[in-house]
């Protein structure tokens, strides 16, 4: 399984969204419109999108710093302990358009298990809707694409899963926009189930899902 981070993991929405108004109002840029864009996607791309005039590794960098060294209103999500913990630690990754610093941030401040294989927005070259951080995860883990099952909650991490020739459940505990691309939807994490089996000598996931609604 690969989970992505923000909104999967752990919920920063108040952290981001705060960090995202505050760059567009001192840009000039509709803070709304700041906020959708930047969802599941990496600084460099947000950036790269809203203001391509600006200094894109100036502003990338200072971005990256701010929420980094930023953890107000970072919480784990509910039933995300218990969830990892139900996994063999060599069957999950986290691949998330952060970086590494940022996810380290995250996870530590949430108590949360840091993987085994975390790819980072340092570590590829096209974020998220791309799927090179789907697949360098699943290149990480030793296991082909089509094994592989995503949750997600952003259309951009949806979009890129399904590039990647992966399955995708997507936690849509308020809005479906975007996420009809996803084998499965679901509320939260606690409606998703994970057992355990070994068949020839290999450990195999077994994954159901409640289906949302």
């Amino acid at each position: 399984m690969i989970f992505d981070l923000d909104g999967v993991l752990v919920d920063s929405l108040t952290c981001v969204e705060s960090h995202w108004r505050a760059w567009a109002a001192a840009h000039g840029i509709d803070e709304q419109v700041a906020v959708r864009v930047s969802r599941g996607r990496r600084s460099e791309e947000t950036i790269r999108l809203l203001a391509p005039h600006l200094d894109l590794a100036r502003e990338t960098a200072e971005s990256d710093q701010w929420e980094a060294t930023h953890t107000e209103g970072v919480v784990a999500m509910e039933d995300a302990a218990g969830l990892l913990r139900s996994l063999p630690a060599d069957r999950w990754a986290v691949a998330t358009s952060g970086s590494r610093a940022t996810a380290t941030a995250r996870l530590r401040h949430t108590g949360l298990a840091e993987p085994r294989v975390l790819v980072t927005s340092e570590d590829v070259r096209n974020g998220k809707p791309d799927p090179e951080v789907f697949l360098l995860a699943a290149g990480r883990l030793g296991v082909e694409p089509a094994a592989c099952l995503v949750v997600e909650d952003a259309p951009a991490g949806v979009r890129a899963a399904r590039a990647a020739g992966m399955r995708v459940v997507a936690l849509a505990a308020a809005s479906q926009d975007g996420l009809d691309g996803a084998d499965a939807l679901a509320a939260r994490l606690g409606d998703i189930r994970i057992a355990s089996r070994s068949r020839g000598g290999e450990t195999v996931l077994v994954v159901r899902v409640k289906p949302k609604g």
